[in-house]
């Protein structure tokens, strides 16, 4: 537990822009305006320091506009379609509405991208991967972040090492998906070990998003399934910075002690390994970049109630 000689560096090594706001999505689902005064009262609030970007449709980009009283840092899921056929289309015309308006002064900070499934056995994502970087250059939005996210099905795995290889080729970042609204959509502890430690050999930085209502993995009552933790990621991602072995980096996805993870003055401890406050902050620059939660005081309380905050 976190004591009142915690060390700043180590807390917001750890914690600093750690959560994009996803209020519109579900389980909240909130309305554009409700979403936003959310996340205008976050911003407010003496946790603001943790809050990063608000995440928004590029279709509904114009609500947004005619709903914010102030300019708001956006990550922005670029639309698709879901005939693979007429994927890179709809992305390409996706993505031109995005740079009209950036060009006008919106604060879009980052783009969102999930990929369409392979249309063969024989296909992978190297095709989509390039035709969307291809895009980016298109439209002049090759300076912003982009996340890209991979279908699941059961070649994604296979699929994975390629594909993060394709990303690093394009300077692109990857998205993990870590839940969803029922028990199969979320991945097993050995799927996110997988993505972690395969993006860390590629150097592809990525955020992750759904699931993740809760710093500590366990049973959620509200769903009726376990659910990982984004401490749990978090935690799990330094230990592959630190080249900890696979057996590790599992055992800190699949812990559900909370009693196990702390915060001191030497940085983010788990069990009996201690992950230093510089390493925190070079796994949220290089490793993990953010995760996206439909809730902002939701993770802020259980932190606090956990003693990790004050």
């Amino acid at each position: 537990m976190a004591t009142s000689a915690t060390s700043s560096a180590a807390l917001r090594a750890a914690f600093a822009g750690l959560i994009d706001y996803a209020g519109l999505f579900p389980p909240a689902q909130l309305g554009m305006e409700a979403a936003l005064a959310e996340y205008a009262g976050a911003r407010r609030g003496p946790h603001a320091w943790m809050l990063a970007r608000f995440i928004v449709p590029e279709s509904r980009l114009g609500e947004l506009l005619q709903s914010a009283p102030a300019p708001v840092p956006l990550s922005v899921i670029a639309g698709t379609a879901d005939d693979s056929r007429t994927w890179f289309a709809a992305v390409q015309s996706s993505l031109q509405r995005v740079a009209a308006h950036k060009a006008s002064g919106v604060a879009i900070e980052a783009l969102e991208l999930p990929l369409p499934p392979p249309l063969s056995q024989r296909e992978t994502y190297d095709a989509a991967i390039g035709q969307y970087s291809a895009a980016l250059a298109q439209s002049g939005l090759s300076d912003l972040s982009s996340y890209i996210e991979l279908p699941q099905h059961e070649r994604r795995n296979a699929l994975l090492p390629g594909a993060l290889a394709s990303m690093k080729r394009h300077h692109l970042r990857a998205k993990l998906r870590c839940g969803g609204v029922t028990a199969s959509s979320i991945p097993t502890v050995y799927d996110i070990a997988t993505f972690l430690r395969a993006a860390a050999e590629e150097d592809v930085a990525l955020k992750a998003t759904a699931g993740l209502h809760h710093p500590v993995r366990g049973y959620n009552e509200e769903s009726g399934f376990v659910m990982h933790g984004f401490l749990n990621v978090l935690t799990a991602a330094a230990l592959v910075r630190q080249g900890a072995g696979a057996d590790s980096v599992i055992a800190a996805l699949e812990d559900e002690d909370a009693g196990h993870f702390a915060l001191d003055p030497g940085g983010l401890r788990w069990r009996e390994t201690l992950i230093g406050a510089d390493a925190l902050r070079d796994t949220r620059t290089n490793r993990f970049h953010s995760y996206g939660s439909c809730s902002f005081s939701e993770p802020v309380d259980d932190l606090t109630a956990l003693g990790l905050l004050a």
